[in-house]
C-alpha cells in the first residue's frame, strides 16, 4: 500500500520524486517538512494530495502574512471560558486539531504565533488557559520563497528537518508533460491509521548498523572541517530519517546508500549544500578514491620495473624494488578491502585490485627468475 503511494503520488507530480519521497519519511517519522522555492511549484499541492490518501485526516492550510493574528491559526478565544477566568480559544478545525498542515510563508510567523507554533511543532502541545492539551499533529509542512534573516525565526527553521528546494519543471518536454497530465481524481489508495501505525512500528524497528553510525561520525568530522557543525539533536534526529528511508524502500536495515538523505538535513545556509554533498560524496566513494590512488602507484612501479633496461643485473635489482612495493601496496588495498567490508561496503572492486598488484608481482618474479 505505501508503495502504491508513493507511486501515484510521483506519477501525479513531476520531477518531485525525492519531494513525495521526503513527505512519505516525515510522516512515517513525524517529523516536519520545508519547501523552498518559488510561488506556483505545486508545493500546497503536494501536500494536499498526501493529506487526501490518508483516511478521514484533518488538515489545516494557512498562508501567513505580517498582519496574521494567533485567532487565524490557533482559534478565537473562548468569550464563556474568558468569563469563567480561563484564557482558552476555540480550536475546532484550526492548527491544534490538525493531522496534516500545510504553512505557506511560514516565516512571516510573528513573535505572537511564534512561541505557540515551536511548542505545537516540537512537543505537540497546545497551551490553553485551562491547561496543556496534546495535539494529533503528525506532520506540518511548511513553505517559503526565502530563508528567515531574523535571528528570533531560527528556532522554528530548526524544526524542520527535512528541507527541499522545489524549483519549476526543467525543460520543454517535462512542461508539455505537465500539460497533458489529466486533472487529479480522488485517489486510488488511501491509508487508515491502524496500517500507519504498523508501518510506524517497523521504522522504530528498522536497525541502524555500526558501520552506518560510523560513517555518520565521518560525516559529521568532514563538515565540521568545512566550518559547517549541524547541531548534535540534528544529528541524532537524523537517524530518523534514514530508518524512514530504509522502511520506504522495504528494508528492516539502514544502509549506506541511504545516508544520501542527509543532504536534505544537514544544511542551513543554501551555501552549506555543496559542502554537505562533498561530504556525503567523499563517504561514499572515500574507498574507492584511496583505492585509485593506490593503485595508480602500483601501475606505476609496474611500468618503472619493466621498461627495457641495459643488462640484466640492473632489471633484477628494479624487479626487487619494485617487488617490495608491491607486496606493501597490495596489503593495503587489501586492508582497504576489509574496511569497506567492515563499514557495510561492497568490496569485490577493491579486492580484484588487489589481485591485479598480486599478478603484477608474479610476473615481476617470473622475469627476475
Amino acid at each position: 500500500m505505501l508503495e502504491q503511494v508513493r507511486a501515484e503520488l510521483k506519477q501525479q507530480f513531476l520531477e518531485r520524486d525525492e519531494v513525495v519521497d521526503g513527505l512519505l519519511i516525515a510522516l512515517l517519522c513525524r517529523q516536519h517538512v520545508l519547501l523552498l522555492g518559488p510561488p506556483g511549484t505545486a508545493k500546497s499541492q503536494l501536500v494536499r494530495a498526501l493529506a487526501d490518501r490518508l483516511e478521514g485526516a484533518r488538515t489545516f492550510e494557512w498562508l501567513l502574512t505580517k498582519f496574521t493574528t494567533p485567532e487565524e491559526l490557533f482559534g478565537p478565544v473562548d468569550l464563556p471560558a474568558l468569563e469563567a477566568g480561563r484564557y482558552d480559544r476555540l480550536i475546532d478545525r484550526k492548527l491544534p486539531t490538525a493531522e496534516v498542515a500545510f504553512l505557506d510563508e511560514v516565516f512571516k510567523a510573528n513573535s505572537a504565533i511564534l512561541n505557540a507554533l515551536l511548542t505545537l511543532m516540537n512537543e505537540r502541545t497546545f497551551h490553553q488557559g485551562s491547561g496543556p492539551l496534546s495535539v494529533p499533529l503528525e506532520t506540518l509542512v511548511a513553505a517559503s520563497n526565502e530563508l528567515p534573516d531574523e535571528e528570533a525565526l531560527e528556532a522554528l527553521y530548526d524544526r524542520f528537518l527535512l528541507r527541499f528546494r522545489v524549483e519549476y519543471l526543467n525543460g520543454d518536454a517535462r512542461f508539455l508533460e505537465l500539460l497533458r497530465l489529466p486533472e487529479p481524481t480522488a485517489p486510488e489508495t488511501v491509508i487508515n491509521r491502524e496500517q500507519l501505525s504498523v508501518w510506524r512500528r517497523e521504522v522504530d524497528a528498522v536497525e541502524v548498523p555500526e558501520p552506518v553510525l560510523r560513517d555518520v561520525l565521518e560525516i559529521r568530522n568532514r563538515l565540521a572541517a568545512e566550518g559547517v557543525q549541524p547541531s548534535d539533536r540534528r544529528f541524532k534526529s537524523a537517524l530518523r530519517v534514514l530508518r524512514g528511508a530504509a522502511r520506504l524502500e522495504g528494508r528492516s536495515t539502514v544502509e549506506p546508500a541511504d545516508l544520501a538523505w542527509l543532504r536534505h538535513v544537514l544544511w542551513s545556509d543554501p551555501e552549506d549544500v555543496p559542502k554537505v554533498e562533498t561530504a556525503l560524496d567523499g563517504v561514499a566513494s572515500g574507498f574507492e578514491d584511496e583505492a585509485r590512488r593506490l593503485m595508480g602507484q602500483a601501475r606505476e612501479v609496474y611500468g618503472y620495473a619493466t621498461r627495457a633496461w641495459g643488462d640484466t643485473g640492473s632489471q633484477a635489482r628494479a624487479a626487487l624494488e619494485a617487488h617490495t612495493k608491491l607486496v606493501d601496496l597490495s596489503k593495503r588495498l587489501q586492508q582497504l578491502a576489509a574496511q569497506a567490508e567492515s563499514r557495510g561496503r561492497d568490496s569485490s572492486s577493491l579486492s580484484a585490485l588487489a589481485d591485479e598488484v598480486d599478478r603484477m608481482q608474479a610476473n615481476l618474479l617470473g622475469a627476475k627468475n
